[in-house]
Order: structure tokens, then sequence, then C-alpha cells
């Protein structure tokens, strides 16, 4: 892989139950404690008669955002890529061993 002068990231993250494939021109730490900031959201253009709802979809909930301010807990995975892929959301599907340590109930 050579070295581009402008790298694309792909960021796979959690939020809100949904696993989210983002593609970004900036990613670095956060003066904010525990945070990673993405800034210069990558979408695809439109020049394809097929639209992708979940890419519309995605490029309607980023319109107008500066910069994203992502938990470190929720980031998957971060990867340098040569292509831009297609941004998407999915279902973060259950099904590990994994148990989510128990939180207490807020007082009404």
């Amino acid at each position: 892989m050579t070295k581009r002068a402008d790298p694309i990231y792909k960021v796979i993250f959690l939020n809100q139950g949904q696993v989210f494939e983002m593609y970004a021109k900036q990613i670095y730490q956060s003066d904010l404690w525990g945070f990673l900031e993405v800034e210069e959201f990558i979408f695809g253009e439109r020049t394809q008669v097929v639209v992708d709802p979940s890419e519309e979809k995605l490029k309607a909930q980023f319109e107008g955002v500066v910069r994203s301010f992502v938990p470190m807990h929720s980031i998957v995975r971060i990867d340098e890529v040569e292509r831009l892929g297609t941004p998407k959301i999915s279902e973060a599907r259950g099904g590990g061993n994994v148990m989510p340590f128990p939180m207490p109930m807020p007082e009404k």
C-alpha cells in the first residue's frame, strides 16, 4: 500500500444498537477525555442511477456536521483504506457470550 497525501479512513463504531461504517479524512484524539474526533466525512457521489437508502440515511443524518465526537469505547475498528467504499448502517447483532454489566435503575 502506497502512502497517500490525503488518507481515507474507514471508521466502524456502535451507536444506539446500530453499527455505523463511515469514511472520513481526519481522525484524531479529542481534547474531551475518552473521545475521538472524526472530521470531513466522505460520501459517494450521485453518479449512479441506483441510490443506496442506507447511504442516503447517513447523508441526511450527518448533513451539516463539521465534526463528530465518538466515545472510544464505541469504536470497533479504524482502517486506512486506498479506496472509498459505501458508508452504511446495519443492526448490531448480539449472540456473543459477553453480557453487559448491569446498570442501576434511574430513580423516578
